[in-house]
């Protein structure tokens, strides 16, 4: 019996079903999924540019006979979706499994929408673990199934199954052996003769699946006071058993496809039928596309975030316990840049220009946020170098602020690279800056090309970055020091001031302070300081005031001696503690 997570008894559920090849794409929350199935014995795993890529190199170990797992958040399934498609069509070689970790409450994520769509619409098996030992399970059993039906299974968890620890019986590996390839043109080569006879191969496994989904133990009725049915899945069914302890319950471990004959044998067994999900209402339809009727709460259920047993019960106007709330008074807590991060004086040189900023996801995101109010745009992967191209062909011909696209390394990577060929094939403008911090920091410090470092430290190649860009054809591009305050002002004016009819694209590079882990001598604040803010508006946590006199002050304990405030204090008031 180990205490696992749900990410880390994927993975090992995974492993000791024979899966030797993983891909993947690092996104809270599934990224620890891959990070533990590499450390398994006699595996090959990998980071990839991104989920696309990651699904393709899986589709193609599966072909050529390896079981695969290959894991993404919820953002993933959409960059993922073209391959995912097709490949209900293809089918499998050995078994493919793909996770699919969403995010309700988006706690590091741009929107939330449900993964359960993409099985509906791809027609590809969906299984949901309710917790870490049936994470395991499923895991485990979804490659023979992946295997017997010829279809890659969606095992859909989220946050809160990801990250929570609960006992697990783990196993033994299985001694599975890969598959020899066999060429078979009419099952891989999708072009439309081909693809027409697998379409009709497609409708034959759905309906087989639909009567399997009626007879797996995956799926279980408990029967209690049948006056209250409920229907839920994953995380929800915690929740409800915690909230609705004497509710009958159908727990659905497959979500899709669904039995309609078991939906509809549970709900004439009970007096009143309810469907409880988080931020979605996918369950709750296709349930009622089965002809069942089905109960409003008596109390709205919040239609976003994550559940929890209180709000369930709440939902069903029953008492709840009391709580303490919180006091007023505690000081709040934003999420900042972290001391001496190398992107904090590039937002606030950004802030100081007044630029039209399009940024991107990554923890460089934050300079969204007070003080440095220096972001206006954020949507997908590799968007702000497309959106900024966009802003240049509207503002075409008006006298308009600078317009600046502003991208991580490994976000470049992912999809920035394709938007900046786009930009320079139609002979774009603007200035596009690439935050090279030596890793994919947001997500816990992972590899990519631009730094060379692979999952499972091998032997690698690291990206040329100012290389690409001259072969690209980018005629104005600079590698600069972003702790260099004085550098940064003066690329950024050299930048815009041409962008008018050239491209222009800053390098900015320096390693995350995490990686590099080095720490000087903290500075302080000496006798000098007149209040004036300017070390204050670079939104570092180790800089504080007085809330009365104005007066700065430095944690010597947080400072780690970059000395990016000294750069900007003018009047000399900041100094090393140990000058």
């Amino acid at each position: 019996m180990q205490l696992l997570s749900g990410n880390e008894a994927i993975a090992r559920g995974a492993w000791e079903a024979g899966a030797t090849i993983g891909a993947a794409y690092p996104g809270t929350p599934s990224t620890e999924t891959m990070e533990c199935f590499a450390s398994f014995d006699d595996v090959y795993a990998e980071w990839c540019t991104n989920e696309k890529v990651a699904l393709e190199v899986a589709l193609g170990a599966s072909a050529a006979g390896a079981r695969v797992l290959v894991t993404m958040k919820h953002v993933g399934m959409n960059v993922a979706a073209d391959p995912l498609f097709t490949a209900s069509y293809t089918g499998v070689g050995g078994g493919l499994v793909v996770l699919a970790a969403d995010d309700p409450g988006m706690y590091s994520s741009q929107n939330e929408q449900d993964s359960h769509y993409f099985g509906a619409a791809a027609h590809i098996p969906v299984l949901d673990p309710a917790d870490s030992a049936e994470a395991i399970k499923f895991a485990r059993e979804a490659y023979e199934l992946s295997e017997r039906f010829d279809v890659p299974i969606i095992i859909r968890s989220s946050v809160r199954i990801s990250h929570t620890k609960t006992p697990v019986e783990v196993g033994e590996r299985l001694s599975y052996v890969q598959k020899d390839y066999e060429r078979a043109p009419s099952k891989w080569v999708m072009m439309p003769a081909y693809a027409k006879p697998r379409r009709l191969v497609q409708l034959e496994r759905i309906d087989e699946l639909a009567k399997w989904a009626g007879e797996c133990p995956c799926n279980r009725v408990e029967m209690r006071d049948a006056s209250i049915g409920v229907i839920c899945a994953g995380a929800a069914y915690q929740h409800v058993r915690e909230a609705l302890p004497d509710a009958s319950v159908l727990k659905l471990g497959v979500t899709w496809p669904l039995s309609e004959e078991q939906i509809r044998d549970f709900a004439s067994s009970v007096d009143k039928l309810y469907v409880v999900e988080e931020a979605s209402d996918y369950l709750t339809s296709a349930v009622k596309a089965c002809g069942v009727e089905v109960s409003g709460f008596p109390r709205e259920l919040p239609r976003y975030g994550e559940l929890s047993p209180r709000l369930v019960r709440e939902a069903f106007d029953l008492s709840v316990p009391e709580t303490r709330e919180v006091p007023d008074d505690l000081p709040g807590r934003p999420p900042a840049l972290c001391p001496g991060c190398p992107h904090r004086l590039v937002f606030r040189e950004l802030a100081r220009i007044k630029a039209i900023v399009t940024g991107d996801i990554g923890c460089y995101t934050l300079g969204a946020l007070p003080p440095l109010n220096a972001m206006d745009t954020c949507v997908d992967m590799g968007a702000s170098v497309s959106m900024s191209h966009g802003f240049e062909l509207a503002l075409a011909g008006q006298q308009h602020r600078p317009v600046v696209a502003v991208i991580g390394d490994s976000t470049f990577a992912h999809s920035g690279l394709s938007s900046l060929i786009t930009t320079i094939y139609n002979q774009g403008a603007g200035t596009v800056c690439i935050l090279d911090n030596r890793t994919t920091a947001m997500t816990g410090r992972q590899g990519n090309p631009f730094n060379g470092e692979t999952l499972q430290h091998r032997e690698s190649r690291e990206l040329d970055l100012m290389g690409l860009l001259g072969s690209l054809g980018v005629k104005n591009a600079v590698q600069v020091d972003p702790l260099d305050a004085k550098a940064v002002r003066q690329a950024l004016k050299a930048a815009t001031k041409e962008q008018a009819d050239e491209l222009s694209v800053i390098v900015f590079k320096s390693p995350c302070v995490l990686i590099s882990r080095e720490r000087k001598e903290p500075y302080f604040v000496n006798g000098n300081c007149v209040a004036c803010g300017m070390c204050i508006s670079l939104g570092c946590p180790a800089i504080s005031k007085d809330g009365e006199t104005g007066i700065a002050s430095i944690d010597t304990m947080q400072c780690i001696g970059c000395g990016q405030c000294t750069q900007y204090c003018p009047s000399n008031a900041i100094e090393l503690l140990g000058a």
